[in-house]
C-alpha cells in the first residue's frame, strides 16, 4: 500500500481503536497490522503527538510478561477529533468512489 496512504488514516485507525477500549502501543501495532502493515516506528511518534495535544492520556499497568506496560486512554477531546476525522474519511470515500465509478457531475 503506498505510504502516503498510510500516514493518511493511521491517526484515524488509532483513535478508532482507542475509542473502543485502552491499549498499549505494541499492540495497537499488532491490530493495526492486521489489515495495514505498519511498523512499530511509526505508531510511537503518533501516540506521543496524541498525548501532547491532549487526544490521550497514558497510564502504567502491570503486566505478567515483563515490565509495566504504558496504556493509552482516548479523551474527551480525542473523540471529539475523531468524529471528525471520521466525518472526513466518509465524505472523501464518497468522493473518491463517485469518482472510480464514472460518476459525471450531472448524474450527482
Amino acid at each position: 500500500m503506498n505510504i502516503q496512504f498510510k500516514k493518511g488514516v493511521l491517526e484515524l485507525c488509532v483513535l478508532t481503536l482507542l475509542n473502543r477500549k485502552d491499549y498499549y502501543g505494541y499492540e495497537l501495532v499488532e491490530n493495526i497490522s492486521r489489515f495495514i502493515k505498519i511498523s512499530e516506528g511509526t505508531i510511537y511518534p503518533l501516540l506521543r503527538r496524541f498525548r501532547s495535544d491532549g487526544y490521550v492520556t497514558t497510564y502504567l499497568e502491570e503486566s505478567q510478561e515483563g515490565p509495566p506496560r504504558k496504556y493509552y486512554k482516548l479523551t474527551e477531546k480525542g473523540r471529539d477529533v475523531l468524529l471528525v476525522l471520521q466525518e472526513e474519511w466518509e465524505n472523501f470515500v464518497n468522493g473518491v468512489n463517485l469518482l472510480l465509478r464514472g460518476v459525471s457531475d450531472d448524474q450527482e
